[in-house]
């Protein structure tokens, strides 16, 4: 047990925290981490959220981290505390989240002796390097702040990602010396070179047609995205790349990056800058949607060089810095084709139109009601359900880089504790969660935390009585055997008045339209349950992302220059 009349481990690591400006910490308090846990009740300037699961924990510190812009901690036990963890680890490395993974561990003396030890893991770093960015263990106590120092470092180094720390218990409650002055580690951020930005600059200046397709990696260049797109730039987006420049904005698609109206668009376009983004299947029609031939790639992680689509020039940097020096190089210079702004504002209004026929007229309403009462600047946690594949993950428009929330891995299930997560990273603000029932019920635990912490959540929750995109990727691929997508659904009602949570369910679009004013008032969570078979079907069944046949794009690369040909 450590000594009360001496700093700790535990205590170095609360103190380092607070140098590094978090005051908010998620997890589950297990035998093999209370010397951190006690040390952070102790110096009473963290706020600890007990999470119900450490999956759920995990899912918190990533979204906390996202809408924060802040590092997310996570606290868990080690063995299967650690193993369930896992996933939502995947998550936050899938989308870049500077999240610091604080495990336990057994005592030194028995640690890797496979004697069965209670909560240890066969080889549980290989499992957690596995799904982090990074892995450590702190092996003695004068060798923690050098650790941890570095723990965060590579956590907030673009590419960010998940950081794992293991500390085995003895080493927690070890005495210590805690410096009087602790400093957080700096973000290392690659600077492109001069050259490379000259050339790009140069290439842009020289297009009449140019488009900048944003990723998550951009998040953070707000201020030089929206100069080049003020310039005549036009601008589209991943997923998770969403309002780094406002959705509003003339110059966006916003994230129709896959729309064929858009994919048209593209072919009109002399040039395409690609920055923090990798391009990823699901938005791309797994690397088949055609984009302009006159591809660059701006990205900190060399690898990215050719990944998906060739490069006609990569340029290795942060796009943070990239896209400032990019903007400085460009001012004054750029002359747009006079039909261009106009051309990719037909472009994204076809694509929504598209959207509302796969809709139809009911679950059209649904979306006005949403946007029209939508909270300004509020958080949007979306999980994987068939209204956010259809409508959720583009429709709503956002207008800054924080407010978007995705479970962007394809998981299901993490949309409810990253709802908590990004409420209490701006408690000021309502957010607002699309969940589907499925996915609810995996996490459903957590909504007690919610209703513990007073979480200010509304959770739209889409009940079709199963897995409704299942289902309908059955009926395309399998013939219509449906199995395994009808589940026992809880009666949520009674579930939330167990807890205290606000509920009310609807099964119109006008008793949709009444609630939903009243569902995002108020203190604490509620639970907007929509019963989906009262709201009708989509006009179009989506069953899972839009794929094309290999080769298409190439084949329409042919077809284009055939056609060009005299």
């Amino acid at each position: 047990m450590p000594d009360p009349s001496s700093s700790t481990v535990g205590d170095l690591v609360a103190a380092f925290l607070d140098a590094c400006g978090v005051r908010t910490a998620f997890g589950v308090i297990s035998i093999h981490n209370m010397p951190i846990l006690d040390a952070f009740a102790r110096g009473n300037r963290m706020r600890f959220v007990p999470a119900r699961g450490e999956a759920g924990a995990l899912n918190m510190a990533d979204a906390f981290a996202r809408v924060s812009g802040g590092l997310g901690v996570g606290v868990t036990s080690t063995g299967v505390a650690a193993g369930n963890a896992a996933g939502s680890l995947v998550e936050a490395w899938t989308a870049g989240s500077p999240v610091l993974h604080l495990t336990g561990q057994i005592e030194r003396g028995w640690l890797d002796r496979g004697w069965g030890y209670i909560h240890e893991a066969p080889d549980q770093p290989t499992m957690l390097k596995g799904v982090s960015k990074a892995f450590f263990r702190i092996g003695a106590p004068e060798e923690a702040l050098d650790v941890l120092h570095e723990a965060v470092r590579t956590a907030r180094t673009p590419p960010a990602g998940p950081v794992s720390v293991e500390i085995p218990i003895d080493i927690q409650g070890a005495a210590v010396e805690v410096p009087a002055s602790l400093a957080a580690p700096k973000t290392t951020r690659t600077r492109p070179a001069p050259a490379d930005l000259d050339a790009l600059a140069e290439a842009v200046a020289g297009a009449r047609r140019p488009i900048l397709w944003l990723g998550g990696g951009a998040r953070g260049a707000e201020s030089a995205a929206l100069r080049l797109a003020d310039m005549g730039v036009g601008i589209v987006t991943s997923t998770n790349g969403r309002g780094v420049v406002p959705e509003t904005h003339p110059m966006t698609l916003g994230a129709f990056n896959a729309a064929p109206p858009v994919e048209a668009f593209y072919g009109t376009c002399d040039l395409m800058a690609v920055a923090g983004s990798r391009l990823r299947g699901n938005e791309t029609l797994k690397w088949n949607l055609g984009l302009p031939e006159a591809r660059w790639r701006v990205d900190c992680d060399p690898s990215m060089d050719g990944r998906g689509y060739a490069s006609a020039r990569f340029v290795r940097g942060d796009a943070v810095a990239a896209l400032g020096g990019l903007a400085d190089r460009l001012t004054g210079r750029l002359r747009p084709d006079p039909a261009f702004a106009g051309d990719l504002a037909a472009a994204r209004r076809a694509a929504e139109e598209g959207l509302r026929a796969s809709l139809g007229e009911n679950w059209s309403a649904v979306l006005d009601a949403v946007k029209a009462h939508f909270p300004a600047d509020a958080p949007w946690v979306r999980d994987i359900t068939l209204s956010n594949s259809i409508w959720g993950n583009r429709a709503v428009p956002l207008t800054g880089s924080r407010q978007g929330v995705h479970s962007l891995g394809g998981a299901i299930g993490q949309g409810l504790p990253m709802a908590v997560g990004a409420a209490l990273a701006e408690p000021g603000r309502r957010t607002v969660a699309l969940i589907g029932d499925g996915g609810f019920a995996l996490s459903l635990g957590e909504l007690a935390t919610a209703a513990q912490e007073k979480a200010p959540v509304t959770v739209l929750l889409m009940n079709d009585g199963g897995y409704g995109v299942i289902r309908n990727i059955q009926d395309a691929y399998y013939g219509g055997r449906r199995h395994y997508a009808d589940l026992l659904t809880p009666d949520f009602a009674a579930l939330c008045a167990s807890m205290g949570v606000r509920h009310r369910k609807v099964a119109s679009v006008e008793a949709f339209r009444q609630a939903l004013p009243g569902g995002l008032k108020g203190g604490g969570p509620a639970v907007l349950e929509v019963d989906m078979e009262g709201i009708g079907p989509f006009a179009r069944p989506f069953a899972g992302p839009p794929v094309r046949e290999k080769g298409m794009r190439e084949k329409r690369v042919r077809e284009k220059k055939g056609s060009a040909a005299p």
